[in-house]
């Protein structure tokens, strides 16, 4: 029985990345389950056996092959018995940089990983790429993630992304996964590049459906606008992402990738009122009433001021509906009539918000 560190734990030491908080994964050789279990193993996943150190809790997986038996990442039946070599595991894995193992500081690199980390090169490892459509997300993330160090999609990669597009794999894609990679994505310096990869291979409009790669030439720079955002929350990049969509465009595919409510919220409210806050002084009483409503911005105020950040991050200019806002809270309930609460607390807003737009007029 051989334990190696393998996959992206290696590569980020070679990209000095590494830190004491890089996840580390460790593969398995010729060992079975009842020996790893015999050892104080527990045993996690039903597809193949995975098992958590007693100490450590970091993840241990035997050797494995795979072999394509139906469509989607999930479509593979799995060898993990003893004769299965490090090799043999490395060579299902999707790209050469993450297909690198060690063991007691000896590097195993059969697929030249290294060589592609110098070229700042993204390749996969063999045609068996193509048998997993996850791997385009995969691959269009670390675009993404590496970018700043000048790292690009090997053509051959790329060809085998628009193959895979149209055979028809990437539809097996499980929303989850999907909005877990862009999610990833978002949070990176330079998220422009996970968008540019599925465009360039196709991917894009069969992974975001509704959306169009056309809403996004608005832009000079079109996806490159994302890089430019001061901010490392992908909730607020999401909503920027987005903000030229229709609430409806964005209430489809936010159902289609299950994204988390707050998100879904945010980025539907932000497209909403991106046009009205950019003239926010120059609306009718009403339409700024009827703002703050929409917004239930008094009582949800932390999705508020979220909401403000991204027209923020857009360059517009708050301040306004910054200073209405407080002093809307601060109206006085206790000395309103209390025959028609609610009527007497709309009446007031009302009142504050003409005197309001008289003055900045």
């Amino acid at each position: 029985m051989k334990v190696y560190l393998v996959g992206g734990a290696v590569r980020d030491r070679l990209l000095n990345l590494a830190d004491d908080n890089t996840e580390k994964d460790w593969v398995v050789v010729g060992a079975s389950p009842e020996e790893m279990l015999d050892l104080g193993y527990r045993q996690v996943g039903k597809e193949f056996p995975v098992f958590l150190h007693p100490g450590t809790q970091e993840e241990y997986a035997l050797a494995r092959l795979e072999r394509k038996v139906a469509a989607g990442y999930k479509g593979f039946e799995f060898d993990t018995s003893k004769a299965v070599t490090l090799e043999q595991d490395l060579s299902r894995r999707d790209l050469t940089i993450n297909a690198m193992a060690e063991k007691n500081g000896e590097l195993v690199d059969p697929f030249n990983g290294q060589e592609d980390l110098d070229k700042g090169l993204l390749r996969h490892v063999s045609s068996a790429f193509s048998e997993d459509p996850v791997r385009i997300l995969r691959v269009a993330r670390f675009a993404a993630r590496f970018n700043p160090a000048g790292f690009k999609v090997a053509h051959s990669t790329h060809k085998l992304m628009k193959d895979m597009v149209s055979s028809g794999e990437v539809d097996a894609l499980t929303p989850e996964r999907v909005f877990k990679e862009l999610e990833k994505s978002l949070a990176y310096k330079t998220p422009s590049a996970f968008f540019k990869v599925l465009s360039a291979c196709g991917a894009y409009e069969r992974v975001f459906v509704p959306l169009s790669i056309s809403a996004h030439q608005n832009h000079d720079n079109a996806f490159e606008l994302l890089d430019t955002l001061k901010t490392n929350q992908s909730q607020l990049k999401f909503c920027v992402w987005l903000i030229q969509e229709s609430v409806e465009n964005i209430d489809q595919l936010c159902q289609r990738l299950k994204c988390p409510k707050h998100y879904e919220q945010l980025a539907k409210l932000s497209a909403q009122f991106y046009q009205f806050v950019q003239s926010f002084t120059q609306q009718t009483p009403e339409e700024v009433f009827e703002f703050f409503a929409k917004t239930d911005a008094l009582r949800r105020k932390d999705r508020f001021v979220d909401l403000l950040a991204v027209y923020q991050l857009l360059s517009i200019n708050v301040d306004a509906i910054n200073r209405l806002a407080e002093q809307l809270a601060t109206i006085d309930i206790a000395s309103l009539d209390k025959s028609n609460i609610a009527q007497a607390i709309a009446n007031e807003k009302r009142s504050i918000i003409q005197l309001f737009l008289n003055s900045a007029q």
